[in-house]
């Protein structure tokens, strides 16, 4: 018989992703469907939602885009980290004690000098902008209450993911959204981008999907693991792939409006303690990625 799992935030970019792969694999677990529309902000509206008990919770829904959390932090931090103490409370209420997974972000180490890369979990955080603050926070929250409530609580950090289905309000997805206008005509050969001269740990977001299982079913109770590939690869040398792959010759103009505050020059993540504790290793290649959010983006723009 099926394990349950319940998913918060299953209509964004990672949850559509989950959702593909459990209908599609041979998985062990069952998603449990949303009887009805939630608010994580609003208590009241969570009342019911599992006339099932899951097994376990994958807590994806938040805040995600950093610019957004300086233009409202509260709104962030009402949403990541409130929300987060509203989906516990309900679920506490319900009777639940299965494994929670709390999914954070790599984002909240913060500034990490170069000698300090690879990023290991036990570099210590120092968030940097309100969107990392209330990851941390509800982190923090997460944990607690595995501790108060005896529930196994995990916290999944990952680092940069791409893939199909994701905003163009994220560098790769854009790059790739322009690039298929320039290829359809639609726009001069010219590409706006922001800094493109830092480096990021990529990893594509199916490998990211079998992280959060492995952790489901692997995980240690109580425990923080990063997800991400291990290797750092600068923004430039990818928006370059793209542009080889689709055969569009690019001009790259930066936009000062594209550039964000704070940022860290290289980012890259060590995934060891994933890896020992779970088995896990990434499968999809750089160019696997590109070349499907290529494709997935000449579908999007046409139908623009």
């Amino acid at each position: 018989m099926k394990k349950r799992l319940f998913v918060t935030g299953l209509s964004g970019f990672v949850g559509q992703h989950i959702q593909t792969r459990l209908k599609a694999d041979a998985s062990e677990w069952e998603l449990l469907p949303v009887p009805a529309r939630y608010d994580l902000g609003e208590p009241g509206s969570l009342d019911g939602l599992w006339p099932d008990m899951p097994d376990a919770v994958i807590h994806l829904a938040g805040q995600t885009f950093v610019p957004e959390a300086f233009r409202d932090p509260a709104r962030t931090l009402t949403i990541n980290l409130l929300g987060t103490l509203n989906l516990l409370q309900a679920l506490k209420a319900r009777g639940f004690n299965g494994t929670f997974l709390y999914v954070s972000s790599g984002d909240v180490y913060g500034q990490v000098t170069e000698s300090d890369l690879p990023i290991t979990e036990h570099q210590p955080p120092c968030p940097r902008n309100p969107y990392a603050v209330s990851k941390l926070s509800a982190e923090f929250l997460s944990l607690q209450w595995g501790l108060s409530e005896g529930w196994p609580v995990v916290v999944a950090r990952p680092f940069n993911h791409i893939g199909t289905g994701q905003k163009d309000s994220f560098v790769i997805a854009s790059a790739a959204r322009q690039i298929n206008r320039i290829k359809q005509g639609l726009q001069a050969p010219q590409l706006e981008v922001g800094d493109i001269d830092v480096t990021r740990d990529f990893l594509d977001v199916g490998d990211v999907v079998s992280a959060y299982l492995a952790l489901l079913e692997k995980g240690t109770p109580g425990q923080v693991y990063n997800i991400c590939s291990g290797r750092e690869q600068s923004i430039r040398s990818l928006i370059e792939q793209l542009g080889d792959l689709a055969q569009v010759d690019l001009q790259l103009i930066q936009d000062p409006a594209r550039f964000r505050r704070a940022d860290q020059r290289r980012v890259c993540g060590s995934s060891a303690k994933l890896a020992q504790t779970t088995g896990w290793t990434p499968e999809i290649t750089t160019q696997q990625s590109l070349r499907a959010i290529l494709s997935d983006w000449e579908m999007r723009v046409r139908q623009e």
